[in-house]
C-alpha cells in the first residue's frame, strides 16, 4: 500500500501529476484528456483541462487521490 505523500488538487498541472506517477495516464484518458503528449496541454491545470474537455474536475481529483492513496476502486 502506498503512503499518502501527495494530495492532488485542481490547480496542479497535468505535467506535475504525470511526473508524480505516469501510471495515472489511463485515469486522465478516461476523463477525455487525450492530449497528454502535447507540451501545451501538460502546462494546463487539471481544472483548465477539464473545462476544455467538459469533464468533472472534482471527480477527476477524487479518482487521482484514490489512486495515490491506494484506495482506488
Amino acid at each position: 500500500m502506498r503512503k499518502n505523500r501527495v494530495v492532488i488538487t485542481k490547480t496542479m498541472s497535468i505535467d506535475k501529476v504525470l511526473n508524480l506517477d505516469e501510471n495515472v495516464a489511463p485515469i486522465l484518458l478516461g476523463f477525455g484528456l487525450h492530449c497528454l503528449g502535447c507540451p501545451m496541454s501538460r502546462a494546463e491545470s487539471l481544472e483548465e483541462a477539464c473545462m476544455v474537455h467538459g469533464a468533472d474536475a472534482d471527480l477527476l481529483v477524487e479518482k487521482l487521490n484514490e489512486y495515490f492513496n491506494g484506495t482506488q476502486k
